[in-house]
């Protein structure tokens, strides 16, 4: 007899539908598992042994073959678990087999029989939901599966209980989704003393998701600024909620099964490598990059990060995806995300100070911001150098705008742009424009144009730059509440894309 259960496998985050086959057959007592089982997968033979014995199941005398279809497609996770012992169950005949085809399940066993949280339910519960199917998956998992409203949730604490619930003698209800509503940390805007261009740049990078670069003095506040971008992003539509917990489900990175409409905020060490940056690793995971999807990338000492891990940034910011490419596949994560970069001018970080530049000055600005490849600096909508506040300032109360009355105005522009974009599913924010939408969205009127035409002659600006200059100036017309874009809001994003004086 063949008994079937379904589980799933995962492709970034795609999950595939698997049919976990087994057979009970005469012969030598024996249990295998096939279908390219990693070594998580095959040591489920024992797991689901010391779950069988500890709820007084006997293990047939028989030989056991479980089958993990396709067979070609690798099977990575302890989340096997619970489908490999759901079928063997099913062909012992303790639980009826048509029940189980109607059912998805994933989930780790404890050896007392507890099922152990894993990675991906809600990934899991979009395939489940795709192919009409119910999902079982660990308690902890059940409040992020249950955003799927498509499909029921099970979410039992036990194998007792999916027994009992299959059998019919204990009906498990439904899971309920879960929610976070964690405040938001870092901050208020008010409390920045000075930097008040940097504030700005700040405001019109949330609003219209534009990369920043900021290059200033050690302990002038970039890291500061930077820290309260969250009290400035607009929370997440349903959609984007649902995309970045995706992600997040598959990282293991959901706090408590809940899934929450705050912007994620990323900031990785600049002695991350690669594969925790762009991807990959054992099972191709998720990089920083896809974690700060809809969110915000905080890369701090950015020419601190190694040269190869600046350079693999190029392409995802363009594409808003990332392709980690392995021999047996290649795994695409969505990434878009918001960069924002600080970095000192030199490696001692005063070099516009002459009684504490080092003797290299100036040409250590030069090699230290050389790091920072032209492809990748033209790529920074907004560049600007944050100068150190001097006693006077910091001697000043407290003023400026809060961060909620920015963020007011940062949400208003992100509705305007979402009205504009509703019939552009390619773009979102004014970022994303391009081609013939930018040139509809963005042109400029004839003194707006003459001074472009003007600017793009002196500061060389490439193809791209002049268009990121036009996705900022349609920003700062949203920000000003112009339905146009006229010549001031050309001049200040022209003025974002000055070079550095001592960077190059």
């Amino acid at each position: 007899m063949v008994a079937i259960a379904y589980s799933v496998a995962f492709e970034g985050i795609e999950a595939r539908l698997v049919e976990v086959q087994c057979s009970v057959a005469a012969g030598l007592p024996g249990f295998a598992i096939v279908g390219l089982p990693d070594k998580a997968v095959s040591e489920a033979r024992e797991r689901v042994k010391a779950a069988f014995g500890a709820l007084s199941i006997a293990m047939p005398n028989r030989r056991l073959t479980v089958n993990l279809s396709p067979a070609d497609l690798p099977k990575e996770g302890s989340h096997f678990d619970l489908p490999i012992a759901l079928a063997i169950l099913a062909a012992l005949e303790i639980i009826p087999g048509e029940e189980l085809s109607r059912c998805v399940a994933l989930g780790e066993l404890a050896l007392d029989g507890r099922l152990v949280a894993v990675t991906g339910a809600l990934p899991a519960a979009m395939a489940a939901a795709e192919d009409d199917r119910a999902l079982i998956c660990p308690r902890a998992c059940g409040p992020e599966a249950a955003w799927v409203d498509a499909v029921p949730v099970l979410a039992p604490a036990t194998l007792r209980e999916v027994i009992d619930h299959l059998t019919d003698r204990a009906p498990i209800a439904r899971a309920q989704p879960g929610m976070i509503d964690g405040a938001i940390t870092g901050g208020c805007l008010s409390e920045v003393k000075g930097q008040e261009r940097a504030k700005r740049a700040l405001e019109i990078a949330a609003a219209g998701r534009h990369h920043l670069l900021m290059v200033g003095p050690p302990g002038a506040g970039k890291s500061m600024l930077a820290a309260r971008l969250p009290g400035l992003m607009p929370p997440l539509g349903a959609v984007e909620a649902l995309e970045t917990s995706m992600i997040h489900s598959l990282a293991g990175t959901l706090d408590d099964g809940g899934i929450s409409r705050r912007a994620p905020f990323r900031e990785p060490h600049h002695t991350a490598s690669m594969a925790a940056i762009v991807g990959g690793g054992r099972g191709a995971k998720p990089g920083e990059i896809s974690l700060a999807h809809n969110g915000v990338l905080f890369m701090d000492e950015f020419p601190e990060f190694p040269r190869q891990v600046l350079e693999t940034l190029r392409q995802p910011i363009e594409t808003g995806e990332v392709v980690v490419a392995r021999a047996n596949a290649h795994i695409r994560y969505p990434c878009r995300f918001l960069l924002i970069a600080a970095a000192n001018p030199c490696r001692c970080g005063y070099l516009a100070d002459a009684a504490r530049a080092c003797s290299r000055a100036p040409v250590c600005g030069g090699d230290y911001m050389g790091k920072i490849s032209g492809p990748l600096m033209d790529r920074f909508d907004l560049r600007l150098e944050v100068p150190a506040v001097s006693f006077m300032d910091l001697e000043l109360p407290s003023g400026g705008d809060t961060s909620a009355q920015v963020a007011t105005r940062v949400a208003a522009a992100r509705e305007v742009q979402a009205a504009r974009f509703r019939d552009h599913p390619q773009a979102r924010v004014n970022a994303e424009a391009s081609g013939a939408l930018l040139d509809q969205i963005a042109a400029p009127d004839d003194e707006g144009r003459a001074l472009i035409l003007k600017a793009s002659e002196r500061l060389g600006l490439t193809a791209r730059g002049y268009h990121r200059i036009l996705r900022t100036a349609r920003t700062i017309a949203d920000l000003a509440g112009s339905p146009s874009v006229r010549a001031p809001h050309l001049a200040e994003a022209i003025s974002y894309r000055l070079p550095f004086v001592a960077g190059g």
